[in-house]
């Protein structure tokens, strides 16, 4: 039991010298020339900086003639920077004569940007495929445009630099505005590359991180009419205004009918009410003596002949002819 418990402890001795002490990665970065003193690495784990994380990418480095010392790396990774990333994009870059310190990979990494992804947008330029944009000319028809924009990253503009969405957001805005100004539709179909170089020459891509290369009209498809169903709406909207304002001067109508034959009534109320006075005046006048009982008589034969007369005029009145006419 003791020789077992020595062995063990001894184990375990190498084991913590081992873990402090990474003879592996010291003969590594020896025989690579990229030398790392025992003490480095020692106080790499004492600051809990995995020796790994530093020196490979430093081998990695110095195998492709970079030069980076250890607290560099080791002061990215602590700041919360990938290591890794930024080594490799500083060599894609210096093997196709991008101009990129290490200062310049670092801020872009710690800024979010994936740098190396940078570097292989700057040697391979990236197509970007925007939704579709639907724009109407003036003539009414609405055009739904398809466009792919290649764009190229801009190393010196990636820290500070608006990222696709804006990219995507402007082409949109300028195929609208291109759309929109002109005079048909046939015209942007005959020549939608007349889109694509208005919108190039206006400069979309300042104060963005990328370079615009080009800008491609993938599809134009017609759509609605929508000046034609502007004008539909129009029309239906003024005519029912014109059936309101026809229904109140119909119900204005109809309360100056009911007025008038109101008014005709109490006219006729007054006549009757007048008619009554009538036998009133005429005791009245034979009371005061001034109408004689022979002069009421005449008066009454005078009133029989003027309706005998009048029946008579209408039964000798010539009958209407067939067409409407009289004879």
């Amino acid at each position: 039991m003791g020789l077992s418990a020595l062995a063990l402890l001894i184990l375990v001795g190498i084991g913590f010298v081992l873990y402090f002490v990474p003879l592996g990665l010291w003969i590594a970065a020896f025989s690579s020339g990229a030398y790392v003193g025992i003490g480095t690495l020692i106080a790499m784990r004492l600051r809990r900086v995995p020796p790994s994380a530093i020196v490979k990418p430093r081998i990695s480095a110095a195998k492709a003639g970079l030069e980076l010392s250890v607290d560099q790396l080791e002061a990215h990774y602590l700041a919360g920077g990938n290591v890794d990333r930024v080594v490799n994009a500083l060599i894609s870059a210096d093997k196709a004569n991008i101009k990129l310190s290490f200062s310049q990979a670092t801020a872009i990494d710690l800024a979010g940007r994936n740098v190396l992804e940078a570097v292989q947008m700057s040697v391979n330029p990236k197509v970007i495929t925007t939704l579709k944009v639907a724009a109407v000319a003036k003539d009414g028809i609405q055009l739904v445009a398809l466009s792919r924009v290649t764009v190229r990253a801009d190393i010196d503009r990636l820290v500070g630099g608006a990222g696709e969405e804006t990219i995507v957001a402007r082409v949109g805005e300028g195929v609208v505005s291109t759309i929109g100004s002109s005079e048909t539709h046939k015209a942007v179909l005959e020549n939608p590359d007349t889109i694509s170089k208005t919108v190039l020459a206006k400069g979309l891509d300042a104060g963005t991180a990328f370079e615009i290369l080009s800008i491609d009209i993938a599809d134009v498809d017609v759509g609605a009419n929508i000046g034609a169903k502007l004008q539909t709406e129009q029309a239906e909207a003024d005519k029912q205004i014109a059936q309101a304002k026809a229904e109140s001067r119909r119900a204005m109508a109809v309360v100056a009918e009911q007025e008038m034959k109101a008014r005709v009534h109490e006219m006729r109320a007054k006549v009757v009410e007048a008619e009554a006075q009538v036998p009133l005046a005429m005791a009245e006048t034979f009371r005061a003596g001034h109408l004689g009982v022979m002069d009421y008589y005449n008066m009454k034969n005078v009133v029989a002949d003027t309706k005998m007369r009048d029946s008579i005029s209408r039964s000798t009145e010539p009958e209407d002819k067939p067409g409407g006419g009289h004879e």
